[in-house]
């Protein structure tokens, strides 16, 4: 066990170093640095991620404390002015390219939703992580408010967000939602706030099915009335053509229209979907299940640092907001090789009372069960 690198060690382990510095030198400005790299930057982001820590002070304390067992990940302790310079000038656009490969690995982790039918399910929403108005002034949103948009298309059999956007408070949840380029044969759930009729037939065109609400003045006609299993919640499945000038000028496809009460609340939803094939109490189900991606937003705002900030500009946020994304990426592969079960949410909080521990990444997540065998005949004498 002494042998072990530390947790930390092992947990940065999926990101290549060699391919992190080749980004770092497309995305530099200014002169060469010299008392830290980008690779400092980045460790010293991540440890305060995992560990906690409050400020910048806070930080180089931490990384000072720990001089010794960074040595062997390549990285040094940066002081606090350094890391505030670094943080508002060098781009944040490294830390986002550095996700998206890091992406491209976690692709390869297999994981089951649970329903039964075979195609990737993915949940598509955005949240506000808010901002002092007065601290961050070009964050405004309105007279009163300042904030940053996280959009995530999420995964339901990894629980890895498979597609991240920030963007401006301001900016409708489409701008970005349009941007996602979902596989075909997925389904993706959506609220109201994604209807789009061009996007319905863009994705329909692109063999993604998607399920989401009707909106309470939609114009329609109904072409075709399906079986409805009132014992299972379904009141209504047709099939329907959006039928308003505007639906009609954007090429809306024809879809399928489900009337469900919840059984628990009793309340009635309108469900639309592309998807015919399903059943009436599935597409219910995915439509509810959507709940997953509020839960991840949930687990980040709770566990992770983006709420509290060690920078002001712009860019400091982004940066810190990026490598807050990188390190639940790499939690998920922490989590994905322990095969424990355990959420992410859970990893976090046993990591980051092993942050700098020399023991395996496998023996913190599964540690053994106590050896009752070998204690037995103790008691015994004992008696």
């Amino acid at each position: 066990m002494s042998h072990s690198n530390t947790a930390f060690h092992q947990l940065l382990k999926p990101l290549s170093r060699h391919e992190f510095e080749a980004e770092a030198k497309k995305h530099h400005v200014g002169q060469k640095l010299r008392s830290a790299t980008r690779w400092d930057q980045f460790v010293g982001m991540a440890m305060s991620q995992l560990s906690g820590r409050q400020s910048l002070r806070d930080i180089q304390s931490n990384l000072e404390a720990q001089q010794h067992k960074l040595y062997h990940l390549g990285a040094k302790p940066i002081a606090r002015s350094t890391l505030a310079r670094l943080n508002e000038v060098q781009p944040a656009e490294l830390y986002k390219q550095v996700f998206a490969r890091l992406l491209h690995r976690c692709k390869s982790m297999q994981g089951n939703h649970k329903f039964r039918f075979k195609n990737p399910l993915y949940s598509l929403d955005a949240s506000a992580i808010d901002l002092s108005l007065s601290v961050f002034p070009w964050a405004a949103h309105r007279d009163d408010t300042a904030n940053i948009k996280l959009s995530v298309g999420l995964n339901h059999g990894t629980q890895v967000p498979e597609f991240v956007a920030l963007s401006d408070g301001q900016e409708n949840d489409m701008i970005e939602g349009r941007k996602f380029d979902f596989p075909k044969g997925s389904i993706v759930a959506f609220d109201k706030g994604y209807v789009d009729y061009q996007w319905f037939k863009s994705l329909t065109d692109k063999g993604v099915f998607f399920v989401t609400r009707l909106r309470a003045k939609a114009v329609y006609r109904v072409e075709e009335r399906r079986y409805a299993d009132h014992s299972k919640g379904v009141f209504s499945d047709q099939i329907i053509q959006l039928s308003s000038a505007h639906a009609i000028k954007r090429g809306a496809p024809k879809l399928r229209r489900i009337g469900y009460r919840d059984a628990t609340t009793g309340k009635f939803y309108e469900f639309l979907t592309n998807n015919f094939q399903l059943a009436a109490a599935t597409i219910a189900a995915i439509y509810k299940d959507r709940w997953q991606v509020e839960l991840f937003f949930k687990a980040i705002k709770q566990n992770l640092k983006i709420r509290a900030f060690v920078g002001t500009s712009r860019n400091a946020v982004l940066t810190q907001i990026w490598i807050a994304m990188i390190t639940y990426l790499l939690l998920a592969f922490a989590r994905h090789s322990a095969k424990s079960g355990w959420t992410v949410q859970r990893i976090l909080r046993v990591i980051q009372l092993n942050l700098f521990d020399r023991r395996s990444l496998k023996s913190i997540l599964m540690p053994d069960p106590p050896d009752h065998k070998k204690s037995e005949p103790q008691m015994r004498l004992a008696l």
